[in-house]
């Protein structure tokens, strides 16, 4: 029990892939390794829709992870051809879990896909191939640029590191809160929530602290003050 209250529980989503027809999960260390040392526990969620509830009355907060690309048909909109969709048991019980969680007001941070849910959630949109919209695509691919801080981000500009090919266009109920260089949206959230915010970049393999390491710190304390 003193192990539990001293280090609160952080559910971290893995992906899910066809694996010569089973379904299968695996999730980068990275971000157990980041919730560790910010004095979480993490903790890697089976993506079960019958335990969507009980997560959400367990966890003390969540990290939803990188991954392929949403299958928009659930938003109302056809998916993009050149997109590579995510496993459909994924999203269901990712979308499941994130709406959960934000009528509870657990902290909760967003990777890449996991902002991406965030948005569209808050009825927002999506730019489902930056290469069609955007020139400066090819900078968001396995690549390091720069991030501008808007109003209600606290966390600093600097460099990430970024892996997308998709970008939230519209953050509906959500703030901006930091875009690149390129106009692109790279960070979202609810400033009056204790902490729910998404990024569009990599925070478990940016370099630069302040976002990276900072944003698994916050998180985490985000939790230690609703235990």
């Amino acid at each position: 029990m003193e192990a539990r209250m001293d280090r609160p529980i952080v559910g971290i989503t893995p992906d899910v892939i066809d694996r010569q027809g089973v379904a299968t999960c695996r999730v980068a260390t990275t971000y157990a390794a980041r919730v560790e040392r910010a004095g979480g526990l993490p903790v890697v969620l089976t993506p079960s829709m019958g335990l969507v509830g009980a997560y959400a009355g367990w966890l003390d907060a969540a990290v939803f992870t990188g991954g392929d690309d949403p299958i928009m048909e659930d938003f109302g909109v056809p998916t993009h051809a050149r997109a590579v969709r995510v496993h459909p048991a994924r999203q269901a019980f990712e979308l499941a879990l994130i709406r959960a969680l934000r009528e509870r007001g657990t902290p909760s941070l967003g990777v890449c896909l996991g902002m991406q849910y965030m948005g569209l959630t808050a009825g927002g949109s999506l730019d489902q191939h930056l290469p069609e919209t955007t020139p400066t695509a090819a900078a968001h691919w396995e690549a390091i640029h720069a991030i501008q801080p808007e109003p209600g981000w606290t966390f600093g500009g600097g460099e990430v590191h970024s892996k997308h090919r998709q970008a939230i266009s519209d953050p509906g109920s959500l703030a901006v809160l930091a875009r690149a260089d390129d106009g692109v949206i790279e960070a979202i959230g609810d400033p009056k929530a204790r902490f729910w915010i998404g990024v569009q970049w990599h925070p478990e393999r940016t370099r630069n602290a302040a976002l990276g390491q900072d944003l698994f710190d916050a998180l985490v304390r985000a939790a230690k003050a609703t235990t």
